[in-house]
């Protein structure tokens, strides 16, 4: 009796024995594998190109390396139920042993994670996953405190059969040097930001349309509770009148250039889904004096004038992220000097009434779309007012997760300093659709009409543009860029119609 017992704890003491060396071993080789990897080139996710990367969760499909990149160009899918690695800890029922497989003797190590082959039988602690990145093209900026800084460069050469926007223009070659800086602030309350963008065309044969192009603005909301905020802004423009319009003077020897600043400050107050705002605006628009061929010089001050305006919001949300508006604005434009140069005083007043929605759906749909009636009279008794249907429209539509669609309409009233010519209505809309063939391939096509309607004669214009371009985004720093470009206006008076072809090529270069 007692030979069998110590029988029977000698055969249970070397069944132990086998069966911890065993997992000791597999621990060992495990280990030893881990180790031999650091020892030989790692081509599949080196740490210097993490970011290019985005680690896969489920199953790793084909064409796919440890990184987690999928280079089929598909989503990374969850795993199924019955895929996913198994945490469950000894408290739940083993698994049964294959047919032809003996089951390990003993009990496995406390805490210890039981999905079949005895490496995974040590304690396992889940490996961080490492943030996934929504686009590796996306420059990151500069970060300074709470602010974000983002720089870029645009250098392009373009080819433009009309660059006068004429009848039969001549064509010419341009470089076109830009520069723009956005800033953004990342705060729990309030808000600032900051976009400026600057750029100069230089053309080879046309140099007397060589023009500087500037637009700042400074956008700031004060969170006075959670109910209200105050919305503020400052901007800059300054450029040159574009070329075929109106206004420009035959034989300059260079475009007079305007500049164009302005503010405004507001107030939003929400009232449970009533939502009401006001705001008041205030620009300055200034030119600079026309030189002539000749050398001649000619004053511009009878073109600059003040405006002051004013608006008014009420809204109310009828869905989530879906406001119905009416809105009531005016202004009143008072010149620098009486009358201009051909004895018209120019001051006038002008109203607008119109009504539409505000989208704030996320990732879906984003921004607002109105119509209405604007008309402005004029002190001069010869000067008839000017009055029409107006549209305007901001609108992004993310339809995929790779197509964006934009929607985009204006209306303006603009001046005009020509004798018996009350002005001219200009109404545009266009939509550009954004599709991402790859992630560093944007393609991009944009159709636009408009009509202008002068007041004073009987001219009507009605203005196309086509427009086709790819992106190819070579890194986070560096773009390249083309487009070709159609423009086309038709008059009802002949010697006002043109057609211009543009192809532009150039690089970006961002941080």
């Amino acid at each position: 009796m007692v030979t069998g017992i110590a029988a029977l704890r000698l055969s249970l003491a070397v069944v132990w024995a086998a069966s911890a060396w065993g997992v000791a071993d597999a621990a060992a080789q495990t280990a030893a594998g881990s180790n031999s990897s650091l020892l030989s080139p790692n081509i599949d996710g080196g740490a210097q190109n993490a970011q290019r990367f985005q680690p896969a969760s489920g199953p790793v499909p084909p064409g796919t390396g440890q990184s987690g990149f999928v280079s089929t160009n598909l989503p990374p899918q969850p795993a199924a139920a019955d895929q996913r690695p198994s945490t469950s800890f000894v408290s739940q029922p083993r698994p049964r042993p294959a047919s032809g497989q003996t089951a390990l003797a003993g009990t496995p190590l406390r805490g210890a994670l039981t999905t079949g082959t005895a490496a995974e039988l040590l304690p396992v602690r889940p490996r961080p996953r490492r943030p996934v990145d929504q686009d590796p093209f996306e420059p990151l900026g500069l970060r300074m405190g709470s602010f974000t800084v983002k720089p870029a460069i645009d250098l392009s050469t373009a080819y433009d059969t009309n660059p006068r926007r004429i009848r039969n223009g001549q064509s010419s070659f341009a470089s076109v040097a830009a520069a723009e800086v956005s800033v953004q602030s990342d705060w729990s309350r309030h808000a600032l930001s900051a976009d400026l963008r600057g750029s100069y065309s230089a053309y080879s044969k046309t140099t007397d349309l060589n023009r500087p192009y500037v637009n700042g603005r400074v956008n700031g909301r004060i969170d006075v509770s959670r109910q209200t905020s105050l919305d503020l802004e400052g901007r800059m423009v300054v450029t040159t009148d574009n070329p075929g319009s109106p206004d420009i003077q035959a034989n300059l020897a260079y475009l007079p250039i305007y500049t164009s600043p302005g503010a405004s400050a507001g107030v939003t107050q929400r009232f449970n889904r009533v939502v009401l705002s006001a705001k008041g605006d205030f620009d300055r628009i200034s030119y600079a004096d026309s030189v002539f061929t000749n050398g001649q010089v000619s004053s511009n001050a009878d073109r600059n004038y003040d405006r002051f305006g004013y608006r008014f919001r009420a809204g109310y949300e009828t869905l989530p992220g879906v406001v119905p508006f009416i809105e009531y604005a005016g202004d009143r434009r008072i010149y620098d000097r009486m009358t201009d140069r051909y004895g018209q005083q120019r001051d006038s007043m002008g109203t607008t009434v119109r009504g539409g929605l505000a989208f704030d759906l996320p990732e879906r749909l984003k921004g607002d779309i109105s119509a209405g009636y604007s008309s402005r009279d004029y002190q001069e008794p010869s000067l008839p007012p000017l009055a029409g249907f107006v549209f305007d429209a901001s609108l992004v539509w993310t339809a995929t997760p790779l197509t964006t669609v934009t929607l985009a309409g204006t209306s303006t009233i603009n001046e005009v300093t020509l004798p018996g010519l009350t002005g001219y209505l200009s109404r545009d809309v266009g939509v550009q659709v954004d599709h991402a063939f790859r992630q560093w391939l944007i393609g991009f096509a944009r159709v636009g009409i408009g009509f202008d309607t002068y007041q004073g004669i009987r001219r009507d214009d009605e203005r196309q543009l086509l427009a086709a371009g790819m992106t190819y985004k070579l890194s986070r720093s560096m773009q390249l860029k083309g487009e070709l470009r159609r423009e086309t206006r038709r008059s009802n008076m002949r010697s006002n119609d043109y057609t211009a072809n543009v192809a532009t090529i150039g690089v970006r270069l961002q941080r």
